[in-house]
């Protein structure tokens, strides 16, 4: 049976990073934003939808999504975030659902969902264990501004979107801290897997502790 595992944490926390980590070890991934992009281009419904709420700006003249406009919409408007939430978290889980599926016929092991609002979104019900992802905020802010060329500033506004840190740590399973090397990041990512293979649902069990904890039974960010 196919185990499942939510990777979360705040951005710049280095959730694909400790993903790439779980992979080499066998896990097949599920990364919910590349699905929500996805979905948000390609499915009909889901464009229909964007439309009659957004408007047809939603789109360019080629009928791609134009992301700076729908951006400008919901950023800062809780009511808009949360019609675009209810048009594209629904199809996510669903498409997770079918991964899963999947996942469970080709003799997959574990199925990790990584995603920046699983808790936002309820989606920890669904799944055997989360892992959030963790590091200090001015090394977040860094890496960042490193990789998408923005100011600290629009960094600090994102984060304020987000779960605080110590509020995803108190919901998490297991909490990996990405603050020193990549063998140190890798051992606490080997951790976490064979803890979630060797333990029935940490979801239904309620445990929580750190990677770094002696008796590790998960815990969170």
């Amino acid at each position: 049976m196919t185990k499942t595992l939510g990777v979360t944490g705040g951005i710049g926390s280095g959730k694909t990073a400790v993903c790439r980590l779980f992979e080499d070890l066998g896990a097949r991934v599920f990364y919910a934003d590349v699905e929500a992009k996805k979905l948000m281009a390609e499915d009909p419904e889901a464009r229909a939808e964007i439309v009659a709420v957004f408007g047809p700006e939603s789109y360019d003249a080629d009928g791609r999504l134009d992301r700076a406009y729908l951006a400008a919409k919901v950023f800062g408007d809780q009511e808009n975030v949360a019609r675009i939430n209810a048009i594209v978290h629904p199809r996510v889980f669903a498409a997770f659902e079918r991964a899963r599926a999947q996942a469970e016929r080709d003799g997959v092991a574990l199925l990790v969902h990584e995603a920046a609002l699983i808790f936002e979104a309820g989606g920890e019900r669904r799944l055997d264990a989360v892992a959030v992802v963790d590091a200090p905020e001015e090394v977040r802010i860094r890496r960042v501004v490193a990789r998408d060329g923005v100011a600290p500033e629009q960094v600090r506004a994102r984060m304020g979107h987000q779960l605080s840190p110590d509020e995803l740590r108190r919901r998490a399973d297991f909490v990996i801290d990405n603050t020193g090397s990549l063998d140190d990041l890798r051992e606490q990512v080997e951790r976490v897997y064979h803890a979630v293979m060797e333990t029935s649902s940490l979801r239904r069990q309620g445990s929580s502790q750190t990677s770094r904890d002696s008796g590790f039974l998960p815990s969170q960010q």
